[in-house]
């Protein structure tokens, strides 16, 4: 009875091992594509609406877009107090730029919304807005990495930031 199982054995490896490779594999071009991952389309335009209220805070921390996208961002005031007291904007900052040291210098340009005149750091922004206003800006995104967004006016900065990722 051992001699057959190991004889049954043996013949099965064999079988397997002559059998392999022998077998022809037909694929048309036709199943080659069908079988293709295609990826899904990249959206053109991506709408983004932000919130932020007298408490000092975006109710986003975190906005993700693709290289290259059109952004439509809508910043709302939520809140009553007026721009003199409360301002809010949205400012998208370059890459490698010391959020503390720009804001710093923002600081000092009340007379053009707390954005410095020919400030490279910036990539865009909106208007600084008050209580029950609103203001929207359309850009292309820029190239992939992580950007840092802010609120300009003088001492939001420390509540009011969030992370900008370009895949």
């Amino acid at each position: 009875m051992r001699k057959l199982s190991l004889f049954a054995i043996a013949a099965l490896l064999a079988f397997t091992a002559c059998n392999s490779g022998t077998e022809k594999s037909e694929t048309t071009s036709q199943d080659t594509l069908s079988e293709a991952v295609v990826p899904a389309p990249v959206e053109k335009e991506i709408s983004i609406t932000i919130n932020a209220g007298d408490d000092m805070m975006y109710d986003l921390s975190e906005i993700k877009v693709k290289e290259g996208q059109t952004v439509k961002l809508t910043l709302n005031h939520t809140g009553k107090l007026p721009v003199e007291a409360m301002g809010h904007n949205w400012t998208l900052l370059a890459q490698g730029t010391i959020v503390s040291d720009f804001a710093a210098k923002a600081m000092t340009a009340k007379d053009s919304d707390y954005i410095p005149a020919g400030a490279t750091e910036v990539i865009v922004h909106t208007k600084l807005i008050g209580g029950g206003q609103s203001d929207t800006i359309t850009f292309s995104a820029p190239a992939k990495g992580i950007y840092e967004f802010i609120c300009t006016f003088p001492g939001h900065v420390g509540m009011m930031k969030g992370t900008f990722y370009v895949e």
